[in-house]
């Protein structure tokens, strides 16, 4: 019992933190922010000491203090490499001592002169282009300790003097309009979601009356045909045949409309975990409710359960996240012509996970960075580009991740990785 509750509050701790440091706006994927930042300081760190050094020399330089900056940028060279938990630390990390804190000491060091009051100042500008909360701790966390550490360098008096205290209010006021631009920004996706549930839900509606007159249509006519007033056998069977396939796909259109509509529906929910949901069980219930065509395309998708496990979770989101995926790897079978799905429930491995593995057309390289952004499709009338996007924002809001490992016209593997299973409490 001891270790189960201890579990849980890791995990709890967990899903807090992620929420603290999660980014601003899933157009982006953390690992090229971060490689973007790391290239920038790893150039800029060498490059300015040599221009405030020789060219227009400054009253104060650290190469001790560059080096390490430059040791904190070339770590994030290698972001890929890191666990997601593991790379938001290393960004707070390299965020507060980069921008806040170096940028604050040099320019108490040098007597806040105006070059490097315009550098601090640059440096905020890109330091609230992040998230605003891990923006915020990083300029508290980075300025406090460049501070301190002027304090005790004897910069007692600059850090009091008028030179310095008047670029605060300049600061506060570029912060504040730079979180304020980033709610607008944020506000406006979340107009442009609402304004597509909304269009999504008014197409349904247009479709469904229709759809509802052919199918009572259809069911009129195989009563028709059923009658012996047919001129021979085959021509009867062959019209109930058609009769047959009109309403079967009257009946994949409705499925579909729901499949749209449980999308749509989504973005606008609260994404939290609030429930523990078994994977086995998801994808069970997926398969049920997936609108299939035909039989022959029911058998292209195989199920094999190494081990299930549970997650903190949402069951019906859940649903909605492998009924996306499901419908892409089918789409990239049938744009391939040939192929299958393969979807595995893996517990067993060290962090449990989910595969979906399709064998269609694959993705090509200079696509993949892009799948995971918002309203992005490809080809660009495959969708509306809402689908792998939602499925990012859903896992990352359950402290999991999804990411794609795929060969151009061989295939494409969607990894669905999730927190260590919580111990069973003893009974």
């Amino acid at each position: 019992m001891t270790q189960h509750l201890v579990s849980t509050w890791k995990f709890r701790l967990q899903a807090c933190l992620q929420d603290l440091l999660h980014y601003h706006g899933q157009e982006q994927h953390a690992v090229t922010r971060v490689f973007l930042l790391a290239c920038i300081g790893t150039v800029t760190m060498p490059l300015y000491y040599l221009i405030w050094h020789q060219f227009f020399p400054q009253e104060y330089e650290s190469v001790t203090l560059r080096a390490l900056g430059i040791v904190l940028c070339l770590l994030g060279l290698f972001a890929r490499c890191y666990h997601p938990r593991m790379l938001q630390t290393y960004l707070l990390l390299t965020l507060s001592y980069v921008l806040p804190f170096f940028f604050t000491y040099m320019f108490l060091m040098n007597h806040a002169s105006g070059v490097w009051g315009e550098s601090l100042l640059i440096a905020l500008v890109l330091l609230f282009h992040f998230e605003t909360a891990l923006a915020m701790q990083a300029y508290l966390a980075g300025t406090l300790a460049a501070c301190l550490a002027a304090i005790a360098m004897g910069e007692t008096a600059t850090l009091s003097s008028k030179e310095a205290l008047q670029q605060l209010p300049i600061h506060w006021f570029t912060m504040a309009v730079l979180s304020v631009a980033k709610v607008s920004r944020h506000m406006l996706a979340q107009e442009k979601l609402a304004g597509l549930g909304a269009g999504l839900t008014s197409v349904a509606h247009e479709l469904r009356t229709p759809l509802s007159s052919v199918n009572a249509s259809v069911r009129g006519l195989i009563r028709t045909y059923g009658a012996d007033t047919c001129r021979s056998v085959e021509e009867k069977f062959g019209a109930l045949d058609a009769l047959a396939r009109i309403q079967f796909e009257v009946r994949h259109m409705n499925h579909m409309i729901d499949l749209f509509l449980l999308s749509a529906s989504a973005v606008r929910k609260n994404l939290r975990p609030v429930e523990m949901v078994s994977m086995n069980a998801t994808v069970a219930t997926m398969l049920q409710r997936y609108p299939f065509v035909s039989d022959a395309q029911k058998q292209q998708v195989a199920l094999e359960l190494r081990a299930d496990f549970h997650f903190a979770g949402q069951n019906e989101l859940a649903v909605i996240v492998l009924l996306n995926l499901l419908r892409n790897a089918l789409k990239a079978i049938h744009r391939a012509g040939k192929g299958r799905v393969r979807i595995i429930v893996d517990g067993r491995h060290r962090t449990p996970r989910l595969l979906f593995i399709d064998t269609g057309c694959g993705i090509a390289p200079n696509h993949l960075p892009l799948i995971f952004r918002r309203f992005y499709s490809y080809p660009a009338h495959n969708g509306s580009g809402i689908g792998l996007a939602l499925c990012q924002e859903i896992l990352r809001a359950w402290n999991s991740r999804i990411r794609c490992v795929t060969r151009e016209q061989a295939y494409a593997i969607f990894v669905l990785e999730f927190p260590p299973q919580l111990a069973a409490p003893a009974r």
